[in-house]
């Protein structure tokens, strides 16, 4: 057999195989480092990427099953759900299988183990225990919506007094409670768009905490949308779960739509995109606004906002706020199964590049504006000097962000200085010293770089658009997801690869800004937010969705 697949505790003879690999979250204490598969962290991206096709098929079939609609892993968000790399160990298991060398692979995640045990040429030993995570998750699922559930009573209570604030009728931005936005109408997603458009309404989504949203209310032209939820409806989301059919979880990829549902359900997930399903509902049907407008990223709620909408004959906008790249696959109709009936009337590009993104990712090029770049600005000056430190801005995945700080102290070992920037969410402890330091200055802040090295979020982009060499550190047992599109791609390394990266890397060109973003242009949204749209058509060819005169 070419792949021995074993728990962690339950290793075969080293003289069994050539080479290891351990898959997420398993431990290889102990393994020669130097047969650990060569070229995994690559080949385990490349197979994320081949997944994509197969994840938008089993959500498309999913997401005609009931309560489908409550789950990301339906919704392709590879942000909130980690199905895509279940099923990129998948395929990287059966490659190894197909081949010609014998490969241990360790992994202690029991449906992985058993997705993986029935695929040909796996010789498979004892699976890890299926009866306690799946109990242990779904007591914890239960005390989460349980606690949700209380929570959410009293925010119905709370907010009840803030719906005066929206009349009916009237156009809406329905925004996060983002800790940028301000109640003199500024809003993180959508500047001063409100400020514009005193016709404009601000409802604020239902992750925005009660005190949150009275601080943005104080405008008079803000509310909460917990405003309009029932307080009997709160007290029924401990039942609420998203429960794949028997025929799918015994289908393809059985055993990873079942790790789905009981890692979604082991949370709070499913209830709250119910709630915010329910209260959006009740807004429609109450208020009547005349446009519904978001930042769009086609979750699951959004896409039942979309179909509700248009069932009531309300126009809805999503605005592309922010980067997107390959792998965020949530942002194609591909997954829905009803296709462009759950994307919203008009899609707003930020600029060129994400504009083409959308196209190419099947959203008809009619239904798209370029209303431009609310959220991101272009960074000034030139900081690139090859004497000076070394950036690297910590990601919000512990687990990258270790690795990160290893990369960081090999870099420091050749010498060189190296800044080291906690995420603002997750800080990290480490040890400072021998070129390494901890920094609370923004990478656009500082006065000279001579590099950056990331592994998730906007920091690479904020990188080439200031013109430094910027390396995307790749981990070997997860995937850093990646917001730049194809057209933009930074150096790609792993940890061993890093350093003699970076003694032959020539400062790249900078990236033009225009390329990527576009300037607001305030014409654009008061033609749709006020000038009103016409519906897309459904039969046949989609029609222009430009604004009405």
């Amino acid at each position: 057999m070419s792949l021995l697949l074993r728990i962690s505790a339950d290793r075969p003879a080293v003289n069994a195989w050539r080479w290891w690999l351990a898959v997420t979250d398993t431990a290889a204490d102990g393994l020669d480092p130097t047969a650990r598969l060569p070229d995994l962290a690559h080949r385990l991206e490349q197979a994320f990427d081949q997944s994509r096709d197969d994840w938008w098929e089993t959500a498309r079939r999913l997401g005609g099953t009931p309560s489908a609609e409550l789950s990301h892993s339906v919704a392709c968000g590879a942000f909130g759900s980690d199905f895509g790399l279940m099923l990129a160990w998948r395929r990287l298991a059966a490659e190894l299988a197909a081949g010609s060398e014998s490969v241990l692979m360790l992994c202690d995640d029991p449906w992985l183990f058993r997705e993986i045990a029935g695929l040909p040429g796996v010789e498979a030993g004892k699976p890890p225990g299926l009866l306690k995570p799946t109990l242990r998750l779904g007591l914890r699922g239960l005390a989460a919506r349980c606690a949700l559930a209380l929570r959410l009573v009293r925010a119905v209570l709370a907010t009840r007094r803030l719906k005066t604030n929206i009349p009916a009728e009237a156009p809406i931005l329905l925004v996060y409670g983002h800790p940028q936005s301000r109640p003199d109408g500024t809003d993180a997603y959508f500047g001063s768009l409100m400020k514009a458009l005193p016709q404009l309404r601000r409802l604020l989504h239902a992750d925005a905490p009660p005190t949150r949203a009275s601080e943005l209310a104080a405008d008079g032209r803000s509310a909460s949308i917990h405003a309009w939820g029932s307080a009997l409806f709160a007290l029924t989301l401990p039942l609420v779960a998203w429960r794949p059919s028997p025929a799918e979880k015994g289908g393809r990829f059985g055993m990873l739509i079942r790790r789905a549902a009981v890692n979604e359900n082991g949370g709070g997930g499913p209830a709250m995109n119910r709630w915010q399903i329910h209260c959006q509902r009740r807004f429609l049907a109450e208020r009547r606004p005349s446009v519904m407008c978001w930042p769009w990223e086609n979750h699951c709620w959004e896409k039942d906002l979309c179909r509700a909408a248009t069932a009531a004959g309300i126009a809805t906008i999503g605005y592309q706020h922010t980067v997107v790249g390959r792998h965020q696959i949530n942002q194609s109709p591909r997954a829905n199964p009803d296709g462009l009936a759950a994307i919203p009337w008009v899609m707003v590009a930020n600029g060129p590049e994400y504009r083409q993104q959308m196209i190419d990712w099947d959203i008809p090029e009619q239904r798209i504006v370029t209303g431009g770049a609310f959220r991101l600005t272009e960074p000034k000056g030139r900081p690139y000097d090859q004497t000076a430190p070394v950036f690297v801005p910590l990601s919000a995945n512990p687990s990258i962000a270790a690795l990160q700080l290893d990369a960081a102290r090999r870099i420091a070992a050749t010498g060189r200085r190296v800044l080291v920037k906690d995420h603002p969410m997750y800080p990290q402890a480490f040890t400072e010293g021998g070129g390494l330091e901890r920094t609370q200055v923004p990478m656009t802040e500082q006065p000279a770089l001579s590099a950056v090295v990331y592994s998730t979020g906007t920091t690479g982009l904020e990188g080439l658009l200031l013109g430094l060499p910027t390396f995307r550190l790749l981990p070997e047992d997860r995937v850093a997801i990646e917001i730049l599109p194809d057209a933009v791609r930074p150096v790609t390394v792993t940890l061993d690869e890093l350093v003699p990266a970076m003694d032959r890397i020539e400062p790249p060109s900078r990236l033009p800004f225009g390329r990527l973003f576009s300037p607001v242009d305030m014409g654009v949204w008061k033609n749709l937010l006020i000038g009103g749209i016409e519906r897309p058509a459904t039969d046949g060819e989609e029609s222009p969705c430009a604004p009405t005169p």
